[in-house]
């Protein structure tokens, strides 16, 4: 069979990845191209156009890249048909892919949603448009399922959160090797998860290293995205205990004490490999505002979300200043905290399913 895939950030290219390799191993004679990132033309797929290119966050920056999205949508429907997949697989990344699903289906393209774009916080109204064009959906979290099948009356698979896959199928990473390879201390590590695009990692970094200074006795290590280049944070650092760690988050996240992440996907990451964290995020001001009015969820974190209560702390805005986040890291620190973080972790695991994800979908998507 011939697969097209679409994922616009670096959240998609890791579960695109994984199911590229579940697809190739169910179809062995699979052609897979794909908008995506690194991952997913390592895993076997032919890389179109990568997500560095296609990721706008906020409504001032998508009208500001207006001209560029367009052409991008043009481009990608021409290269859809002359390529003649037999499924579309669209990963998150709505404002793309509803657009792309539409054009699909009216072309008689199977088209296949996997992981649902987030009508349950905002633009529920959405959900018309889904199921005219989506002919198959895969979420990933479980209050999913309950939203679309019994809100909407629209039929959707569960097939479990690709996150666990993803950090149960990687290798240990031995501390001691990890210290030694880059340069670290023996201090305990704070992680510090600024996000992985340019707008994000100005308005959240500069704030999270406010802290290096704070608490000495730790070693702090900034997560670098795959999708920046070193000289881009080099312009925020000028701490003596702040290392600088390019693609390797998770290997960063399992040896990790405590961390500070910009609020996305990193967030359940975190609390996955088991990391008390303080979530955070700060976006321009307008697009604050109007978020603000358009948004009608209680938490920001997948973490809290998910549990459906407050579990890990969040700092939003305003909230989001080197008092409160100095505050807040004080309480992670602790050991009660830490251990009321961890009870609540390990039922958040339980709650999203086994591993399986990947394979699941390719299997449904094969047999669809």
């Amino acid at each position: 069979m011939k697969y097209y895939i679409i994922a616009g950030e670096a959240s998609g290219d890791l579960h695109g990845a994984n199911l590229i390799k579940a697809l190739i191993l169910k179809d062995p004679d699979a052609k897979i191209r794909c908008w995506g990132g690194d991952l997913m033309e390592a895993s076997g797929a032919t890389l179109v156009k990568h997500y560095r290119d296609l990721a706008f966050m906020g409504f001032v920056e998508v009208l500001l890249n207006i001209k560029t999205i367009f052409k991008n949508i043009k481009f990608c429907k021409q290269d859809i048909l002359d390529f003649k997949p037999d499924a579309l697989i669209l990963i998150d990344y709505p404002g793309f892919n509803m657009r792309i699903a539409q054009f699909a289906k009216k072309e008689g393209i199977k088209v296949h949603y996997y992981i649902s774009p987030q009508i349950w916080a905002w633009k529920e109204n959405r959900i018309h448009k889904i199921k005219r064009d989506v002919d198959e959906m895969y979420v990933i979290l479980p209050f999913e399922k309950d939203f679309y099948e019994q809100k909407h009356n629209f039929p959707v698979h569960f097939v479990g959160h690709p996150l666990i896959d993803a950090i149960a199928n990687r290798s240990q990473t031995d501390i001691q090797s990890f210290r030694e390879k880059h340069q670290l201390t023996k201090k305990p590590i704070i992680a510090l998860l600024p996000g992985s695009r340019k707008q994000e990692i100005k308005k959240m970094l500069s704030i999270m290293l406010k802290m290096a200074d704070k608490f000495t006795d730790y070693e702090f290590v900034i997560a670098g995205a795959p999708s920046q280049d070193y000289e881009f944070y080099q312009q925020f650092i000028n701490q003596k205990n702040v290392a600088f760690i390019s693609n390797k988050t998770y290997d960063l996240l399992s040896v990790s004490y405590a961390a500070i992440v910009t609020s996305g996907t990193a967030t359940l990451e975190t609390a996955l490999f088991k990391v008390p964290e303080i979530v955070c995020y700060k976006g321009s001001w307008i697009s604050y505002q109007i978020g603000k009015q358009l948004v009608k969820i209680k938490y920001i974190s997948l973490v809290n979300l998910i549990m459906d209560k407050e579990v890990v702390k969040e700092l939003i805005q305003n909230d989001f200043n080197e008092k409160t986040l100095e505050t807040e890291l004080h309480k992670i620190l602790e050991d009660k905290k830490r251990q009321e973080l961890f009870l609540n972790y390990f039922e958040l695991e339980k709650k999203l399913g086994g591993t399986g994800a990947s394979k699941k979908v390719a299997e449904l998507i094969i047999s669809n």
